[in-house]
């Protein structure tokens, strides 16, 4: 197997942008064939940004349901955050063994999709009075680590579990 297929079947995202890199590279050097390169390079980065989103999702349905146990004292759908978050962080590490490479963001993407998404769920809390409204500031400045969403931690447990 070559190198080229051997990264494809380790690492796709860095495939992808391997591949779009080489692309461009050859467009540059002008081969004349009728190709439309920039748009192929584009559409093969575009597969990686995919995975990149799709985890993003998942870090950030998991998120909603930590906050969720962690902080609403109601009894009946908790079984069911449980099963979502144990689903959504199978999800995400079959992403993060398809694509290694996006590990290196995960830290990011945490930080980010709670800043982006975490209101939604307090506010959503505070709504139904589950939680008390002068707490929402306070919930918001302190994010989960990528080690709690994507790991075994769940809310009650100290962090690191």
């Amino acid at each position: 197997m070559s190198e080229t297929v051997d990264l494809y079947e380790e690492d796709f995202l860095l495939w992808t942008q391997e591949q779009a890199k080489l692309l461009r590279n050859a467009a540059q050097h002008g081969i004349n064939l009728p190709f439309d390169w920039e748009n192929v390079a584009e559409e093969i980065e575009s597969l990686g940004r995919s995975d990149r989103r799709e985890l993003r999702s998942r870090i950030t349905t998991i998120i909603e349901h930590l906050l969720k146990l962690e902080h609403s004292p109601v009894t009946e759908p908790r079984e069911g955050w449980l099963d979502t978050v144990e689903r959504s962080r199978q999800e995400a590490e079959n992403l993060l063994k398809e694509s290694p490479s996006l590990r290196r963001e995960a830290s990011e993407i945490v930080a980010s999709a709670f800043e982006d998404f975490a209101r939604i769920t307090v506010d959503g809390l505070i709504r139904r009075g589950e939680l008390d409204k002068r707490r929402r500031r306070e919930l918001l400045v302190h994010p989960y680590t990528a080690d709690q969403v994507l790991g075994p931690w769940l809310p009650g447990e100290p962090a690191g579990q």
